[in-house]
């Protein structure tokens, strides 16, 4: 079972009020409202009885002095960038949940600084030191742990690895935010998250959807949202132009390595690294050609210049395969720009003492293959949607972000169940399947066998399965694709997946 991540998350108490004040608190009794309702208030209108949620009205009615202010939410993230701008100075990677709440990967951070308590004492430092004294900090297993342990009395409060259970327990159910479900917690007697999570997890997914199953596992302490770093800077980015434009892969990609080696030194700048890069090319009559690219682990300058030489093979290719009275798309390349699309604090990636090897050597080894072969030499294959095993496997370049044409999930009546086979025939393969006699097999429109298999391809059948029925689109003229499997063990243990289609026999797949 894989560690849960930990995560360091920064809070800043009241931040609406902060941006729309631009000052540290204390502040005088102020409330911000949206649709007539409180969204916001100071510490000295809670004082009074101000809450947030209530209305404009009953609020007033509460404190007459109240000062009440438009809620603006754009105004609150224009204030919290140059907070997030100067968090990633120190900590990068830094993810926005929320103006006035920010988290980040612990692991780098507390490396350096000794410890997660350090690291978290440290931000709050260099915070107050900036103008922001009131910001607290909290180290969890995961976001939603966190932010309630920034949330609690001290400065900053670490919960240990595996602690968040019996942190969470005693909290009241309304951390979790969602009025309609708590409330009906509340009137069924379920009111700490201990509570809630002491539920049978079955009776709670019938019951509440897929939605309360979710809010039940963070009440548990099961927090499995991903970190999704901020887009990178745009300082980040680097470009080259060529004057005349160039035609060849080879000088292309030879002129822009000066571009890459630009780009991986403005990444160490910042102690991040790139893990997905758009790389837009422009041709001498200004169209731009684009095209993101992921890496297992992060980019180096090399691979960079790989990308670029394997997209503007693609583009030849695509070039070359488009008739003469379509036209001509791509001319001669007079601009090349590489764009980090997602980057990583550069901590999480530095090699470890011991069984961080393997995975690197693999991915060095593949790229020299890919290298030598073209970009479409190595691929890596996914499970799509569909009944056929053709539609079910996509081969997709390594490198690249494998994309299912149809979501594997949803129900696909008359697919097969696992496992599927190991070997797919693309195209199928024609294969003999007779009864005793060498005649072979038919099926009838109703799925009946006109014997039962005997040989396949010359081979004893030792053990068969089927016939099922598959038809696909239907409504196509012809009536589509149909056809009836079977399943076939032969006198070597080789079991097949076959299908009848149009009186003849067809191996789909081979399990091995």
């Amino acid at each position: 079972m894989n560690a849960p991540l930990r995560v360091l998350v920064l809070w800043f108490p009241d931040w609406p009020l902060r941006a729309a004040l631009g000052a540290a608190p204390p502040h005088p009794p102020t409330a911000l409202v949206h649709a007539n309702t409180v969204v916001a208030c100071t510490a000295t209108a809670r004082e009074h009885g101000v809450r947030t949620g209530q209305r404009r009205r009953v609020a007033q009615g509460h404190l007459s002095s109240l000062r009440v202010l438009p809620h603006d939410p754009s105004r609150d993230e224009r204030a919290f960038l140059p907070v997030l701008r100067l968090i990633e100075r120190h900590a990068p990677g830094v993810t926005l949940l929320r103006p006035g709440l920010a988290v980040l990967r612990a692991r780098g951070i507390s490396r350096y600084h000794g410890g997660e308590a350090e690291a978290g004492r440290v931000l709050l430092d260099i915070l107050a030191d900036a103008g922001f004294p009131e910001a607290r900090a909290g180290v969890a297993d995961g976001p939603f742990t966190a932010e309630l342990a920034a949330r609690g009395p001290d400065a900053c409060t670490v919960i240990p690895t595996g602690g968040s259970a019996e942190f969470l327990a005693p909290l009241p159910v309304r951390v979790l935010r969602d009025d309609q479900l708590t409330g009906l917690l509340v009137r069924l007697g379920v009111r700490t998250l201990g509570e809630f999570a002491a539920l049978d997890a079955l009776e709670v997914q019938s019951r509440f959807g897929e939605h309360g199953s979710r809010l039940r596992a963070l009440a548990a302490g099961g927090d499995s949202r991903p970190l999704v770093p901020r887009p990178p800077d745009p300082e980040l980015v680097r470009a080259v132009e060529f004057e005349p434009a160039l035609a060849g892969a080879d000088q292309v990609a030879f002129a822009v390595r000066q571009t890459a080696d630009a780009v991986l030194l403005a990444l160490g700048d910042a102690s991040v690294v790139c893990t997905e890069v758009r790389i837009d090319l422009t041709d001498d009559d200004g169209k731009v050609f684009s095209r993101s690219w992921l890496h297992p682990t992060c980019f180096d300058a090399a691979d960079l210049v790989d990308r670029v030489r394997w997209q503007l093979e693609a583009l030849a290719a695509e070039n070359a395969a488009r008739p003469l009275d379509e036209g001509r798309a791509l001319g001669g390349i007079a601009a090349v720009r590489i764009v980090p699309v997602a980057v990583d604090d550069a901590a999480h990636h530095q090699p470890g003492l011991f069984g961080s090897g393997t995975d690197e050597r693999l991915h060095h080894a593949v790229s020299r293959v890919q290298t030598m072969l073209g970009h479409q030499g190595v691929v890596t294959a996914a499970v799509s949607g569909g009944r056929w095993l053709a539609d079910r496997q996509v081969l997709t370049p390594w490198g690249e972000r494998a994309v299912a044409p149809r979501d594997p999930e949803r129900p696909w009546p008359g697919s097969l169940p696992d496992p599927l086979p190991a070997e797919v025939f693309q195209p199928p393969r024609p294969i003999a399947v007779q009864g005793a006699d060498g005649v072979a097999v038919a099926v009838d429109e109703r799925g009946a066998l006109s014997a039962e298999p005997a040989l396949i391809d010359g081979g004893e059948v030792q053990a068969w399965a089927g016939p099922w029925p598959i038809h696909e689109h239907r409504w196509e003229p012809g009536g589509g694709k149909r056809g009836h499997r079977l399943q076939i063990v032969d006198g070597r243990d080789r079991a097949w997946l076959v299908f009848c289609a149009g009186g003849r026999w067809w191996a789909e797949g081979r399990y091995r």
